[in-house]
């Protein structure tokens, strides 16, 4: 039951009902919205500006002609007032056995109050992380996964059936580059003289990698020239790192369906294929030796380069063939999760969907913007060529994967995120991600002394009694969840979660701080201990949704 989609279909039938009367087409694009001060209402719409300007008349008089139809289709009983405001926003007060009906919902609902069925059972795939192997996933890299799991957890809850993938860059020079640099340190462990790549890894990392190989192979390549060690060396660093990012990932609650190598792109002729047909399309085209793509009359800012003069590949070629392998798969949607600095790549890849004739719509790209790490106030420098970069793996050992999760997705992708470490290690009302499973393990607390009292609650509880001010606002508050959650899967936003588990917390503080749950009259007691239920439910799946844990006690 969701509220808000409750209130829409009366708004609706409504409007269509005046629309006819008024000769007017109903079609238009009228908005529901939670006004930001409380004493505006519940709801409100623009519904009667949106067609005073058709029928040029005062929005006031057409906002008094939707009201009437408003009472009129209401015929449960949910509106407890509607009002003009301002111009002519119509305001909706929904009455508190509405807010009690919600409840019960919620009750009888449990763990699946707020899913739906609005997804239609769609294919959607999610590729994100996707970090080459060439070193140890990062923080930028975290809070990628962060955003990327929590919106398949989302979608899924939401109806729709999700891919997770990973795609594995184990093509090009990069990993000659990680090859070199691990025979490098394998040599100099082995007491031969060697000079470590100028654009090679320097991370410590790369040292321990060595280490760990000597010990199993001894000197056996000690004396081998590099040529001849490379496929060796790069197979077995970049196995070796990929392992370690797995480990990561499944450390943190992220998991995936597929991992995808690029290498395959290759090796099943799919690169070949994709510019065969770009080529037929006549998009290529040769200068300099190269083979250029006719980008730029697609949308970006200039033409790019698809095979190098030496005969290679490019990157951006295999990554074209990989995105209309993934159209061919029949997705009715792909979301790809870059950071930030992918920025200009998202035009190119539209311009090659464009240019082989594909539905780029069915594609979106999200880019996560930058994460600084902050510690006693400072900023912790990252650099991942020279080995100073944060590990994820370190972050998690530092504050643990609930606060790492929560405070990735604390804020908005879109924004540059501040993530304070300190903060995120005290088990205080500051630290946000403490604070809310507080709450549930406060409502574990309630319930385990409910049962020694042999208060348990009871099928069908006196939800009429809860009257006060503070039990109408908790009951609103678990009621908009279903609303919260919808949102997320519409906008792609997954930190809408965490925002509205931070309101709730704060509305369940304050009334435990007020209010008692036991000691009361039998029929109230047993009425807020149904509430309580309620703002444990959405809690607890909230923090589901953002793969964090609701522990019972703490």
């Amino acid at each position: 039951m969701d509220a808000r989609r409750i209130v829409e279909s009366l708004v609706f039938s409504a409007v269509r009902k005046k629309a006819a009367e008024w000769g007017e087409d109903a079609e238009v694009s009228v908005s529901l919205e939670i006004p930001r001060q409380e004493s505006h209402g519940d709801f409100s719409t623009n519904a009667a500006m949106q067609f005073a300007g058709r029928l040029g008349r005062k929005p006031r008089a057409v906002a008094e002609e939707i009201m009437s139809a408003l009472r009129e289709e209401d015929r449960r009983g949910r509106f407890a007032s509607l009002a003009i405001a301002g111009p002519g926003f119509i305001n909706i007060v929904l009455s508190e056995e509405f807010w009690r009906e919600v409840l019960m919902v919620a009750l009888e609902k449990g763990p699946r109050f707020g899913a739906s069925k609005v997804g239609g059972g769609k294919t959607v795939h999610i590729e994100f992380v996707s970090a080459n192997p060439t070193g140890p996933l990062h923080v930028g890299h975290g809070r990628g996964a962060a955003v990327g799991d929590a919106l398949a957890r989302i979608l899924e809850f939401t109806g729709h059936k999700v891919v997770r993938e990973y795609y594995i860059n184990d093509v090009g020079n990069q990993m000659d580059n990680l090859g070199r640099s691990l025979f490098a340190r394998y040599r100099v462990l082995c007491g031969r003289p060697s000079n470590l790549p100028e654009d090679g890894y320097r991370g410590e990392y790369m040292i321990e990698l060595a280490r760990d190989f000597r010990e199993e192979v001894g000197d056996r390549y000690a004396e081998s020239p590099e040529e001849e060690a490379l496929p060796v060396f790069r197979k077995e660093a970049g196995d070796r790192i990929l392992r370690g990012i797995r480990d990561d990932l499944a450390s943190f609650r992220v998991s995936y369906d597929r991992w995808f190598a690029e290498r395959e792109l290759h090796d099943r002729g799919l690169v070949a294929a994709v510019l065969a047909d770009l080529r037929e399309r006549g998009q290529l085209y040769e200068a300099d030796g190269a083979t250029y793509f006719r980008s730029q009359a697609l949308g970006d800012e200039k033409d790019r380069v698809l095979v190098r003069a030496d005969g290679r590949t490019t990157y951006f070629a295999a990554d074209v063939a990989y995105h209309r392998l993934k159209l061919r798969d029949r997705f009715s949607r792909m979301i790809d999760i870059w950071g930030a600095d992918h920025h200009g790549y998202v035009a190119r890849l539209r311009a090659a969907l464009r240019g082989l004739g594909e539905d780029e719509n069915r594609l979106d790209v999200l880019l996560v913007q930058f994460v600084t790490l902050i510690r006693e106030g400072k900023a912790v420098q990252m650099s991942t060529r020279s080995g100073e970069f944060t590990t994820l793996r370190e972050v998690l050992d530092e504050v643990g994967v609930d606060a790492a999760r929560f405070f990735f997705l604390l804020r908005s992708y879109h924004t540059h995120l501040d993530f304070d470490l300190t903060l995120a290690r005290t088990q205080s009302r500051n630290n946000p991600v403490y604070y809310i499973q507080y709450v549930h393990a406060r409502i574990c607390s309630v319930f385990r002394e409910a049962e020694a009292q042999g208060k348990t609650l009871a099928g069908h509880p006196p939800l009429s009694i809860l009257t006060f001010p503070e039990e109408v606002r908790l009951m609103k508050a678990v009621a908009r969840f279903p609303d919260i959650v919808a949102e997320c899967a519409k906008t792609l936003e997954p930190h809408r979660i965490p925002f509205y588990l931070l309101e709730v917390s704060d509305l369940f503080h304050a009334f435990y701080h007020q209010h008692r749950f036991l000691g009361e009259s039998p029929e109230r007691t047993q009425a807020r201990l149904a509430l309580a239920l309620g703002v444990k439910t959405v809690v607890a799946s909230g923090l589901s949704l953002i793969g964090v844990t609701a522990p019972d006690r703490m």
